[in-house]
């Protein structure tokens, strides 16, 4: 009857197996409640069935309630369930078998003597610390359907040497219990530490992904506090031109009134260049809608009102659609990096200008993005054809502009235009 306790803990460690696996892997239909009601009772019936001991019985009703457990409480397709569904009853399996040829290869007798009870919580322990150690790396292996994969840290990896060294330590245990014929209190304190130590690598697991939760979170935070802080500049500039517009409109009647003394001296050519001031000042320009990406036209609104203080001459012309599969934080690191960069280079050349485009090359799923702006020198150096990094560290923005670039499977390349003295960058993203 003790020996009923074993089969509960393999069970309850294989339902919080699959319960990382299922939450970290794919999207949820219900509510976590709900998640988590279907597969205690799923498990509680497997619990029950294994009372039969019956292996083929118990292998079989376990694929079925696991492939029952995915389709229904994930948004999986059914032969996608079935295939991770052989995957995770493959590893068990071969979990239990692993550890099986272990102890019989090094250690004999340790499944014998009526299959006691600390030998058989120890050979469960072992077994499941198996069995969580691949699912784990199964786990990060496989697209996160969740996440951009391209976010992915792949550091997580070297967590993978904790429930490696833990399995180590089990085979000691194992290997001294064979040659040296330990007291049965030891044996229990040797089973129960094995128990701890499988606990202690479930519970450090759930504390790397709670932690990579917060990270996640303070990420949003931090991408809609720029948000918000691209949109109180930008209507700060939208009052701002709403101002100057409203004082030149004052001032409407004595522009006519001058418009009219040249006009009476037959003063036509100054005419012209009077009413063509008019017409260019930037008081008039319509500056509040340069493309339809909200959080892009705060950013190209806030870097030409940058030009316009820096007397740079900025053109945007953002086609529809374009950047649209582009996250937020990337779009912001992309453009806010070209963008500086670009003024940088334009801000000390006499009548230097910028211009950015973005177009989308038809029947494919790839988007262009040309930056052209006037450069006074060619910013690579004459060995590897590498733009020089300052020393304020301004080479950081590349490097961000390149992992997005990697990000989006696009390719990114710059060169010098010696005649026009423009730097021209051209950067290609695949949706």
């Amino acid at each position: 009857m003790i020996n009923t306790i074993c089969y509960f803990f393999s069970f309850l460690v294989e339902a919080m197996i699959l319960w990382q696996y299922s939450s970290h892997s794919f999207s949820t239909r219900h509510t976590p409640r709900r998640k988590l009601v279907v597969l205690c009772s799923f498990y509680f019936i497997l619990f029950c069935v294994s009372l039969l001991e019956s292996m083929w019985l118990n292998i079989a009703l376990y694929f079925l309630l696991n492939l029952i457990f995915l389709a229904t409480q994930c948004y999986l397709n059914w032969y996608t369930a079935v295939f991770h569904t052989s995957i995770l009853t493959a590893v068990m399996a071969m979990s239990e078998l692993i550890v099986y040829g272990i102890t019989k290869r090094f250690a004999p007798h340790f499944l014998d003597h009526d299959r006691e009870f600390y030998h058989l919580l120890f050979f469960s322990v072992f077994s499941k610390l198996i069995f969580f150690a691949v699912t784990y790396i199964l786990m990060h292996l496989i697209k996160n359907q969740k996440k951009d994969a391209g976010q992915y840290d792949w550091s997580v990896f070297l967590l993978v040497f904790i429930p490696l060294t833990s399995i180590f330590i089990m085979f000691t245990f194992v290997s001294i219990g064979e040659s040296v014929c330990l007291p049965s209190s030891l044996d229990w304190m040797v089973a129960v530490g094995a128990f701890f130590l499988l606990t202690a690598n479930l519970l450090m697991f759930e504390i790397n992904r709670y932690h990579q939760k917060k990270n996640m979170e303070f990420t949003q935070m931090q991408l809609l506090l720029q948000k918000e802080s691209d949109s109180a500049r930008y209507y700060k500039m939208l009052n701002a031109q709403n101002e100057n517009q409203r004082i030149l409109i004052h001032d409407i009647k004595k522009h006519l009134q001058s418009i009219d003394m040249l006009n009476e001296q037959k003063e036509y050519a100054k005419i012209s260049a009077y009413i063509r001031q008019l017409v260019l000042s930037p008081d008039l320009k319509e500056c509040s809608r340069l493309c339809e990406h909200e959080m892009l036209n705060s950013i190209l609104c806030r870097y030409m009102q940058q030009c316009t203080d820096s007397h740079i001459t900025f053109h945007a012309d953002i086609r529809s659609g374009t950047t649209d599969f582009i996250a937020d934080n990337d779009l912001t690191s992309l453009f806010c990096n070209l963008l500086d960069n670009a003024i940088a280079a334009a801000g000390i050349v006499p009548d230097s200008f910028i211009e950015i485009h973005t177009g989308k090359h038809e029947k494919t799923p790839f988007t262009v993005i040309t930056v052209i702006n006037s450069c006074r020198k060619n910013p690579f150096r004459c060995k590897d054809r590498q733009p020089d990094a300052n020393k304020d560290g301004h080479g950081f923005g590349l490097k961000s502009i390149r992992k997005v670039v990697n990000k989006y499977h696009g390719n990114l390349q710059m060169y010098y235009n010696d005649d026009m003295l423009t730097f021209h960058t051209i950067i290609t993203l695949k949706q």
